[in-house]
């Protein structure tokens, strides 16, 4: 079996773990970067100097200008908004990549006013509102529309007409006002058409061809493991499958290809919106409060105020059985500097037994109490002493150079989890890692070339 080399990168934790800047420290040594789910309820934030970008929908390797750039089969896009960062790309750097290195797959959902209309009316889940649930529930039900489908409705009135009727009544009944006026849906669709033709693309093909021509291709997700809609904290979690086993079929590549897989994870845990948080602390002060303004925990996508807590090893082990990661990325190290003393959860209690597993019952995950290995802190220092240590670290001293209590920190998730840490974020911009010697992250990181 002919298989080549893609490597993907995923959320260990219940999403906004930082892998953005992993995926954009990699793009520079990818030649195609693919999301292949979710939509632009995620969120990926990359510092490159002075500039931050934030990022929904275009994959975080844009940064990468030999970087080709795919929104997979298995997304939802909303035209809309793609359209709007575009904008913003081009205003930055001049370049206009649809058609040229970014590319849509026909087969991806589209997102339509109607969504985000219907999610608007969600108040149990705490969704983002932005239409992800209801496009993919029209794709369960196969009534919705991908990109392929449009040119075969746009000029078919009777189609447009039973369209508008269908998403009306749903409308209703969830008691939005609103209403979708049929005229406009068609204006919609073939502004949608007239905007993204020349991107829309078989992408599924396309990357085949690439990975048999050897070149290699990084699988981007959204949310992270806890999020995902079958392994998840269910119903507390999104609409799609966020794991390892959904990257190379929201591609249109088979599993074979994959070499790497790369867990994300923060030194410490976050969450945005409703669910159990076993080792949830208090904003107001302490620790969580540390994590919340040192950490800038407030969500990309959302600006909501993130809910911290200390490092969920129980969430990690959980990850790595579903993905098997074969490299932990930990972000945000420095966050937790300063410190008296640093928490892991080893295990939960739940009706007086000890369990190393996450109930798949978010009633029974909600009377978990965290079962804790208390470890000494470290230091804090400044934004130059990290970039310091991380320079020092690519002269070949790799996580050697972190002080003692920070690599025995490194060393108790690594045997938790039985997965190497090949990469340590301290701090946004992309020069602030500190890679394991001769890992896959142990790269020259340049200046962005957008």
């Amino acid at each position: 079996m002919d298989t080549l080399p893609a490597n993907v990168v995923l959320g260990a934790q219940w999403g906004d773990e930082g892998k953005g800047k992993a995926i954009d420290q990699l793009a520079a040594h990818s030649d195609w970067a693919v999301r292949f789910q979710g939509g632009n309820n995620a969120g990926h934030t990359v510092v490159v100097g002075d500039i931050t970008l934030k990022l929904h929908l275009l994959p975080s390797g844009i940064t990468a200008s030999n970087c080709r750039l795919v929104l997979g089969c298995g997304t939802v896009v909303d035209p809309w908004v793609l359209d709007q960062e575009l904008e913003r790309w081009h205003a930055l750097t001049g370049e206009k990549p649809e058609g040229q290195r970014l590319f849509i797959s026909e087969r991806a959902a589209v997102i339509l006013p109607f969504h985000r209309l219907y999610d608007s009316a969600d108040s149990l889940v705490g969704t983002t509102g932005r239409g992800i649930g209801p496009a993919y529930r029209d794709r369960t039900e196969r009534v919705g529309l991908r990109f392929v489908d449009l040119p075969h409705v746009v000029d078919d009135s009777e189609a447009i007409q039973s369209i508008s009727e269908r998403m009306n009544k749903q409308l209703v009944t969830v008691g939005v006002e609103q209403a979708i006026d049929p005229e406009q849906l068609q204006s919609e669709i073939s502004w949608v058409m007239g905007r993204f033709s020349d991107a829309i693309r078989p992408t599924g093909p396309m990357l085949d061809k690439a990975l048999r021509a050897g070149e290699r291709v990084l699988l981007e997700g959204a949310q992270g493991i806890m999020l995902d809609i079958d392994q998840g904290t269910y119903p507390f979690v999104t609409s799609s499958i966020t794991g390892r086993a959904n990257a190379t079929h929201g591609a249109g590549i088979h599993p074979g290809h994959i070499e790497q897989c790369f867990g994300i994870s923060k030194a410490y845990t976050t969450r945005v919106g409703n669910g159990p948080f076993p080792t949830e602390l208090s904003l107001e002060g302490g620790p969580g409060k540390q994590m919340s303004e040192v950490g800038h925990e407030f969500g990309t996508t959302t600006g909501r105020p993130r809910r911290t807590g200390w490092l969920d090893l129980v969430v990690l082990m959980e990850g790595q059985r579903i993905n098997g990661h074969t490299g932990l990325v930990i972000t945000k190290l420095d966050v937790l500097g300063g410190l008296d003393e640093l928490k892991l959860c080893v295990s939960y209690e739940l009706d007086g037994e000890e369990t190393q597993s996450v109930p798949a019952s978010c009633e029974d995950y909600a009377r978990c109490t965290p079962i804790y290995e208390v470890h000494p802190g470290f230091p804090a220092l400044s934004p130059e002493e990290w970039i310091a240590l991380a320079d020092e670290s690519r002269q070949g001293g790799g996580l050697s150079v972190l002080p003692e209590a920070m690599r025995d920190y490194l060393a108790r998730i690594e045997q938790a989890i039985g997965v190497p840490v090949v990469s340590v974020g301290v701090g946004p911009d992309r020069r602030a890692s500190i890679a394991s010697s001769d890992g896959p992250f142990d790269v020259l990181l340049g200046e962005a070339t957008f």
